[in-house]
């Protein structure tokens, strides 16, 4: 069942249309549609640099700190794959290009690693190369 927010909640607005609202907000006031109902009509958002952002409220959606971990798994898992991906491309190349992407790819690595105890581990990939991927002849 569908709860609406409440002061305090955090959430995210759904289509961000600048780098603040990408960002996860505090709920820090409620519109209702009527006085003595509890079906929101426009939240305003409190987001980290301070700004505070009115929007319909289906505009906005519930998000949580473990909402944006999730997020960031499966962007930097991608991302990782994509390096990977060009980094046995740029093998057959060029070597300074082909340097440079695995210094890219170690950084994702580590970084993943460091920040979120992510172990990604580019040499067993989550989904199969293809042979264009792979370097090899169509």
């Amino acid at each position: 069942m569908y709860r609406s927010l409440e002061y305090g909640d955090t959430a995210r607005v759904i289509k961000p249309t600048d780098p603040v609202e990408y960002r996860l907000g505090t709920v820090t006031d409620v519109r209702y549609s009527t006085p003595h109902t509890t079906h929101a009509r426009r939240y305003t958002l409190r987001f980290p640099n301070g700004d505070e952002r009115t929007y319909p409220a289906a505009n906005v959606r519930r998000a949580t700190r473990a909402d944006d971990r999730a997020a960031l798994e499966v962007a930097l898992t991608t991302a990782a794959e994509a390096v990977r991906d060009a980094c046995r491309i740029a093998h057959n190349y060029d070597a300074d290009l082909s340097t440079g992407t695995a210094s890219l790819l170690r950084r994702l690595i580590d970084l993943a690693s460091l920040r979120l105890g992510l172990t990604l581990n580019p040499a067993n990939p989550t989904r199969p190369l293809t042979r264009n991927q792979d370097g090899g002849d169509q």
